[in-house]
């Protein structure tokens, strides 16, 4: 008779939750100031350093916007025309993200290497 022990983990449960968690901490990186919870948890994991990276220049563009708006208002149709795209690019950084993907954002993923991490 073989008996199992039903109160030992299931194969794989401690790889998973640590999966779910860096796939929230990628999503968060997309999430304006949010990034900040991402670098100061999962910095450490290649995955999530990518993602970082990517909701970085996506960050600082926004930023750059608001400056910008600030300081010359008459550019507020271009502007947030800049501001709908980065909404757009945040979205899909997190359905990349989400499936587990690593994959440039069109236009502005390649500026991410400049930001080392």
């Amino acid at each position: 008779m073989d008996v199992q022990n039903t109160n030992a983990p299931a194969e794989g449960s401690a790889p998973q939750k640590t999966a779910e968690k860096n796939v929230l901490m990628a999503v968060l990186a997309y999430i304006g100031p949010l990034i900040i919870v991402s670098y100061v948890t999962a910095k450490d994991d290649a995955f999530v350093k990518f993602h970082i990276k990517q909701g970085l220049v996506l960050f600082v563009i926004e930023l750059g916007v608001w400056v910008l708006g600030m300081m010359l208002w008459q550019l507020w149709p271009l502007l947030s025309i800049v501001n709908l795209a980065t909404i757009v690019l945040s979205i899909i950084g997190i359905i990349n993200a989400v499936k587990g993907k690593e994959e440039q954002l069109p236009l502005v993923g390649k500026f991410s290497q400049y930001f080392p991490l």
